[in-house]
């Protein structure tokens, strides 16, 4: 499905999406409208489903970053999907195996925002809160 040159091309992408066409086929060794017609490929694949822009939160106002598992305490998972998709504060959501039912990466912009949102998420259930002091990767 996909060879070394598709990989590369994925590679360079993540790294800088808008790259030019013409400057990745110099790495992969391909022309820009080969370059431009394996990205198409791959996206009518669905390997590649979107392109992203990196911000600095803090920056933007966001100065916390915390990491939530919820342990929750009724059956009805429908409701408190519903609710994620509700909340500007949640950037990921996963239902996870093991301790918890979910973990969330939730941003906010002061303790209190934060205290907000972990008392509306004690309708579903229970919760521990990570707070991240600084990102690696």
């Amino acid at each position: 499905m996909l060879d070394n040159t598709d990989l590369a091309i994925i590679k360079l992408l993540k790294a800088n999406c808008k790259m030019q066409l013409r400057d990745i086929g110099e790495v992969v060794h391909l022309t820009g409208q080969a370059v431009s017609k394996r990205i198409s490929r791959m996206e009518e694949l669905g390997v590649i489903q979107g392109y992203s822009v990196l911000l600095d939160d803090k920056l933007l106002g966001k100065a916390i970053t915390a990491y939530i598992t919820i342990f929750m305490k009724t059956t009805n998972h429908r409701a408190f999907h519903v609710f994620l998709q509700s909340q500007e504060a949640v950037v990921e959501a996963s239902r996870i195996s093991g301790e918890g039912c979910y973990l969330l990466k939730v941003q906010v912009n002061s303790q209190e925002a934060l205290n907000c949102f972990l008392d509306s998420v004690l309708k579903y259930g229970n919760y521990r809160v990570n707070i991240s002091i600084g990102k690696i990767k």
